[in-house]
């Protein structure tokens, strides 16, 4: 039987991450259970009190709620597949904070309903030790009935949990979209340190520059998003045109410095594409448009 113990929580996967989330659980008074396929993970929490599981499926019989952090899905399925496992999950939550993909989402939550478990889907966008912050960000996603038990649990992970509904591959969708904005902005400030090394200043002042303004394009950012979901693209913060020159002129300084420009030629290709297909006067963000039609395009051939 599950105990009612809502304070009893398991963890499978003791990398960085999982090893974590067990340590911020047993700061914060929880009896937690952990298991791993390497047990010599485990023993810096055994001796904070945790509870070693001699086996996958005893951890998952250990506790309601049973979080599994591990590598992706091919290793959650490997641990979690076996019939010892499947006889114990009925009527516990499991918390996959696994990285996959909206349809390993989806599949992993038909296995759990199938054997009585509950699902919630969830993406961490924070690395080990930004966790237990009030603005650590956590995106959860499945049966409200499944947040709703494992809510208490999340916040101790992260202040900033955020639940974007029934639909359980919305988490993994929204953090890989999050993802492609964080690696072109990547790529973008990687560019930008050959400038400044180029140009002879540092590179560490560069990092410094775009720290401050970086909250200032977080809110532009978010008024493009607006635009895009309202379909109405006319100027209201930045017109497409002004990015077109832009773009170019960062791909023109890149060959005359003798840098790599691929990305900027890159970028400068997108707009210079909307410009061809009549959007110069039309909000950045009909950017999207260009995109849609490659889409279609591709589909038609």
């Amino acid at each position: 039987m599950i105990g009612n113990n809502m304070n009893e929580v398991s963890v499978i996967g003791l990398g960085a991450m999982g090893s974590t989330l067990a340590q911020v659980l047993l700061g914060n008074g929880y009896r937690v259970t952990v298991w791993n396929r390497t047990t010599a993970k485990a023993e810096p929490l055994v001796r904070d009190g945790a509870v070693l599981a001699q086996s996958a499926a005893s951890a998952v019989g250990a506790s309601p709620i049973v979080v599994v952090c591990v590598l992706d899905y091919k290793a959650t399925n490997e641990i979690l597949g076996t019939k010892e496992v499947a006889s114990a999950l009925a009527g516990r939550v499991l918390v996959q904070l696994t990285t996959g993909s909206p349809q390993e989402a989806r599949d992993g939550e038909v296995w759990a309903r199938e054997r009585g478990a509950d699902h919630l889907d969830g993406a961490i966008l924070a690395a080990p030790s930004q966790m237990a912050r009030p603005d650590t960000m956590i995106l959860v996603s499945g049966a409200e009935s499944a947040f709703r038990r494992s809510e208490p649990v999340l916040k101790v992970f992260g202040g900033n949990v955020k639940y974007l509904g029934e639909q359980v591959g919305s988490a993994s969708a929204m953090d890989l979209a999050t993802l492609s904005y964080v690696y072109g902005g990547m790529l973008g400030f990687i560019h930008g340190a050959r400038i400044a090394e180029t140009e002879g200043f540092g590179v560490d002042q560069y990092g410094s520059l775009v720290a401050e303004i970086s909250p200032t394009f977080g809110e532009f950012f978010q008024h493009e998003g607006t635009v895009i979901q309202s379909g109405n693209y006319e100027v209201s913060e930045s017109p497409l045109k002004i990015s077109v020159e832009a773009t170019e002129r960062l791909a023109q300084a890149a060959r005359e410095g003798g840098i790599n420009s691929e990305i900027p030629t890159f970028a400068s290709g997108f707009f210079k594409r909307a410009v061809a297909a009549g959007y110069e006067n039309e909000e950045v963000a009909a950017l999207i448009k260009v995109l849609r039609s490659s889409e279609e395009s591709g589909k038609a051939a």
